[in-house]
């Protein structure tokens, strides 16, 4: 089934039409020091993201995405920043869905654009949220919402709420600063708060697998961007084992902290990052 997924996957995005990369505000770690009451908070969704530039939804990646004409047929001429989103642990539905370069109308039926950030407008993000929440009224469409945005008042409040939703699947929290003006790049006006860390490395290689898991992959070997390797098993499948992503691919996987060499700790495989 995995493999079938992932060969689907990498078929159709050899064949997405390219776009401009679209500029998008990328998020920072949160920090115990900052000030709760400043920030709006929403739950981070677990889908695809998506720019719409006014006519077309087009991936972080560049790669225009083969919406049905229905889909966003209720869209407004004006930018909007979201994610394609199908449901709490549904990534790789969501994922399956939105990488087919024709697009299968019963599947799209499932999905939403929940809409998180308006590009370039005026005002800061308390300002944009009542923007954003007048405009999913007035274009009335099925398609377009808005991830909902809300305030805490303690650290405490925090936390739990990240607990309580981390339990019901929940990926994890953002925090936008409530006087933040649009900007793009990596900043601290946006704040992404997990109970774990997360992100990409390269396969460069396997460990053999041993006792029950002789004669597949033991472990990936994988080389981060600083240029660190390290094996990468736990967390993987019979299947992957059997049939591992290619020498190459890009994984997502998540950690709690470095060790006093740099390396990951309690590394765990997640996916493989998408190529869109």
């Amino acid at each position: 089934m995995f493999k079938r997924f992932v060969l689907l996957l990498l078929l159709c995005c050899t064949s997405l039409q390219v776009s401009a990369k679209p500029e998008l505000l990328l998020a920072e770690t949160y920090s115990d020091s900052i000030d709760v009451q400043q920030y709006w908070i929403s739950e981070k969704l677990d889908g695809v993201r998506a720019y719409w530039d006014g006519k077309q939804l087009i991936s972080r990646g560049g790669n225009v995405i083969a919406a049905p004409d229905w889909f966003v047929a209720g869209f407004p001429a004006r930018m909007l920043d979201g994610e394609l989103w199908l449901g709490r642990n549904q990534f790789a539905e969501t994922l399956s869905i939105v990488s087919k370069q024709q697009a299968v109308d019963s599947e799209w039926q499932q999905l939403s654009y929940y809409i998180f950030e308006l590009p370039q407008a005026q005002g800061n993000f308390t300002a944009r949220i009542e923007a954003m929440q007048q405009l999913v009224v007035q274009q009335n469409s099925r398609y377009l919402k808005m991830v909902p945005q809300f305030r805490l008042q303690t650290t405490a409040a925090l936390k739990a709420k990240l607990a309580a939703l981390e339990q019901a699947g929940a990926e994890g929290l953002m925090l936008h600063r409530q006087d933040a003006l649009y900007s793009t790049g990596r900043s601290s006006a946006l704040l992404k708060l997990k109970s774990y860390q997360d992100t990409e490395a390269e396969v460069i290689g396997y460990r053999p697998g041993k006792g029950k898991y002789q004669g597949m992959v033991g472990a990936l070997i994988v080389r981060t961007p600083e240029g660190r390797t390290f094996a990468l098993g736990s967390g993987l499948t019979d299947t992957l084992r059997q049939q591992p992503p290619a020498i190459g691919t890009q994984v997502t996987y998540r950690y709690n902290g470095l060790t006093r060499t740099g390396l990951p700790r309690f590394a765990r495989f997640l996916r493989i990052r998408p190529g869109l």
